[in-house]
């Protein structure tokens, strides 16, 4: 079935052996953030600790340890995804940063008034608003791919709001709500075959599947440190080498330059010219220790193993009578949303958080989603490898439980 000793696996988390309100810990919000092994928060002490210092701009011992580690992060990136060079990887404060840098540069340099930037409805805001500004801003429009009933998107609708002023195609690959796995690569072949650019929002899916940014053949791919293990505060914008030379910086400051006169400023070589001022190199040199964490366990080994874990989850939940999941593909990830009778998501997120289970309520950063779905928000449980089947129960358990007493409630 999988290869994972989860149970040693779980030994490298701390927090996880914790109690909450006098219950074990049942962490099930991993699509929020991610928690952390021992080996990155060592990590975090250690350079604190030994090679504190400010980078690449320091010919002192301590300022070359630290920015030995920091580029060797970036290539651990780029053996991560398989991008053909480590100037293609930018390190930026997180997703919402790395889209918010393309959106402005992309817009900036590429677009007219009346240009279109095509995104999907399960978009998360982060994909969203950033294009939103640069509507208002460049006068470009955004057109929406529809999705089904089922929550998943068809290449038909995709074409058919493909123009003449198509720009660019946003599109995540793995929805924070639905759970919905996209076809990527279709996607890519399509708008390539329009001369479009694509960019892919993977910060659901660098964590759970393998990704080869170059047999993707994507333009440009967006994900954060904190999903997959890391710290909060880093993230990452790949960028093929001929898109980011066309691009103009989206920050000015120190180290993006090559050099500067108050007549003129010259911007340095990629990728430093998009990486403005001093970066979270901490977190960074984190990221790198929590890739190689990740490849210790082996993607296939975790891809696997969340696969039946969600599979099994699915399974239990559907038992429960009057509950309602939202996204039914075939070809999801290790996500689930879910509403259960008439019980609001914050009074079932707030009861299931006094038995010990962390899940998220709401809209998830998800309205126009969530406005499609015709609902304001859902209960979503999201898992990783460190999850076990016993907290698959202990979550149907307690919503066994709590329905029973909202049951009682009413009957009363």
């Amino acid at each position: 079935m999988h290869a994972l000793d989860v149970n040693n696996i779980r030994k490298d988390f701390p927090i996880l052996s914790r109690e909450i309100y006098g219950k074990p810990l049942v962490y099930l919000d991993n699509a929020a953030t991610t928690q952390k092994p021992l080996v990155v928060i060592q990590k975090i002490n250690e350079v604190y600790t030994t090679i504190n210092a400010n980078i690449h701009r320091g010919i002192h011992y301590l300022s070359q340890l630290a920015t030995e580690s920091y580029e060797e992060a970036r290539k651990t990136v780029q053996r991560y995804i398989n991008a053909p060079n480590s100037n293609e990887i930018v390190f930026t404060r997180g997703t919402t940063d790395s889209i918010n840098l393309l959106a402005s540069s992309f817009c900036r340099s590429q677009c007219h008034k009346e240009d279109e930037i095509i995104l999907t409805a399960m978009e998360h805001h982060a994909n969203i608003v950033p294009w939103q500004i640069q509507s208002d801003i460049n006068g470009i429009k955004l057109k929406i791919i529809p999705i089904t009933k089922t929550g998943e998107i068809r290449l038909e609708d995709i074409e058919c709001l493909i123009s003449l002023k198509t720009k660019l195609i946003a599109v995540i690959s793995i929805s924070n709500v639905l759970g919905t796995i996209n076809p990527i690569t279709d996607i890519i072949q399509l708008g390539h075959s329009y001369n479009i650019p694509i960019m892919i929002d993977a910060a659901q899916s660098v964590q759970h599947v393998s990704t080869d940014v170059k047999l993707l053949d994507c333009d440009f791919m967006v994900f954060s440190a904190h999903k997959m293990y890391g710290t909060p505060g880093v993230g990452v914008l790949y960028g093929k080498e001929n898109w980011l030379d066309k691009l103009p910086p989206y920050q000015g400051g120190g180290e993006m330059i090559a050099d500067v006169t108050f007549e003129k400023t010259i911007f340095n070589e990629l990728p430093f010219k998009f990486e403005a001022g001093t970066p979270n190199y901490v977190g960074v040199i984190a990221l790198g220790e929590a890739i190689r964490y990740i490849e210790k366990v082996g993607l296939n080994n975790i891809c696997s193993y969340e696969q039946f874990l969600s599979n099994y989850a699915t399974n239990q939940l559907e038992q429960i009578p009057n509950i309602k999941i939202f996204g039914t593909s075939q070809h999801k990830g290790p996500i689930i949303s879910f509403l259960v009778d008439n019980i609001h998501h914050y009074d079932m997120g707030i009861l299931l958080n006094q038995l010990g289970i962390a899940v998220r309520s709401g809209h998830h950063c998800a309205q126009p989603l969530m406005n499609t779905l015709g609902i304001d928000g859902t209960v979503r449980a999201s898992f990783a490898f460190y999850n076990t089947k016993e907290e698959i129960d202990i979550l149907v358990n307690a919503l066994r439980h709590i329905i029973s007493i909202f049951s009682k409630r009413i009957r009363t």
